[in-house]
């Protein structure tokens, strides 16, 4: 069966959906709306039929499925009418500028009977998918502390990130992605506290970084942290458990386990410091560690397309499910408020 679909919005991450669907014979774009001239021009290069405006393309009859990869703003309007002329969605990530929007999309999707989903393509980067393969393999033991982090020194691109109104900012932006990963990881585990804290290095109007805090009920902690003036970044992931820890140095994934062998060492010789001498801190004996290579995950992002498809042919579930994409939504905001008032946000979600 051929699906055709219509993109709205030809900016960057459309082209990149462009080069990725060129590989996919039962996926084909019908056409694009863009409200720059220059994008349409650039479409049109392509080959793409370009139309006139957003209705036209919402009332082509030829198409099942509309893309909305607009600047942030725009992605609850475009859907909710993309939904009402009667076609199936996918938007690009944040779905939307809040959970009281997603709320709104959602239900008209539940109203017209059309299917909604989001673009978390990060669900299939190769280092998130090895760290969660270290933990399903349980080789840390018992796991209490993940650290996630993305780190750049250029700042917030250019664009419309820059500007509040269009939903900018890193947390919305990078956020989105890591704090997806991170409830991945961790299921339904009842998060209890959320602690943040919004950086504005080069950028006063919205963050452009930010860490935070995460408590989770089972006891585990998590830092997820995102940074745009890091001149030195540091690890990707970096994993721990009572008899282990993992580090994931980058999307290269480079990076090793580092995990007890079961030997007990009695005689600790201690470290000689500057300022003294430490036993708590002295290294491990070599034979009471093993050193062990990533357990490497590869992945094919397009399984992102061929669930969509499987979706609307009655094959499969979707594999992006809304209340994931709403406890996200609402852990961005709890984020968000800790780091307006200061405070530790004890909300359970």
């Amino acid at each position: 069966m051929k699906h055709k679909m219509a993109i709205v919005g030809f900016g960057g991450m459309a082209g990149w959906h462009y080069d990725e669907i060129q590989t996919i014979d039962e996926l084909e774009i019908a056409g694009i709306w863009d409200i720059k001239e220059e994008r349409r021009n650039c479409a049109a290069e392509k080959g793409l039929r370009v139309y006139g405006s957003l209705e036209e393309l919402l009332a082509d009859g030829e198409t099942d499925l509309v893309l909305i990869a607009t600047p942030n703003d725009v992605h609850k309007p475009a859907a909710v009418a993309a939904m009402m002329a009667g076609k199936n969605v996918i938007s690009e990530k944040p779905v939307a500028l809040n959970a009281e929007e997603l709320q709104e999309m959602t239900e008209v999707s539940e109203k017209t009977g059309r299917f909604l989903t989001v673009h978390q393509n990060r669900r299939w980067d190769e280092d998130f998918l090895t760290v969660k393969r270290i933990l399903e393999k349980g080789s840390l033991g018992e796991l209490f502390r993940v650290e996630s982090r993305v780190h750049g020194s250029r700042g917030i691109p250019g664009d419309w990130r820059q500007e509040k109104a269009h939903g900018g900012g890193m947390i919305l932006d990078w956020g989105v992605h890591l704090l997806d990963q991170l409830l991945q990881l961790l299921g339904d585990t009842a998060i209890c506290s959320v602690y943040g804290v919004e950086t504005h290095v080069t950028n006063q109007l919205v963050d452009d970084g930010f860490y935070a805090e995460i408590g989770f009920e089972n006891g585990v902690t998590a830092l997820v942290e995102v940074g745009t003036s890091n001149f030195v970044s540091l690890p990707r992931w970096y994993v721990m458990g009572a008899d282990g820890t993992a580090i994931v140095e980058d999307w290269a994934l480079h990076g090793k386990i580092v995990r007890a062998s079961g030997v007990d060492e009695k005689d600790v010789a201690p470290v000689i410091t500057a300022a003294g001498l430490t036993k708590t801190m002295a290294p491990r004996r070599d034979d009471s560690i093993f050193t062990e290579e990533l357990p490497v995950v590869k992945s094919d992002v397009r399984e992102f397309y061929y669930n969509v498809m499987a979706v609307l042919e009655g094959r499969e579930e979707s594999r992006i499910r809304l209340p994931e994409v709403m406890r996200v939504m609402r852990l961005m905001e709890a984020i968000h408020k800790s780091a307006e008032t200061g405070e530790v946000v004890r909300e359970v979600l």
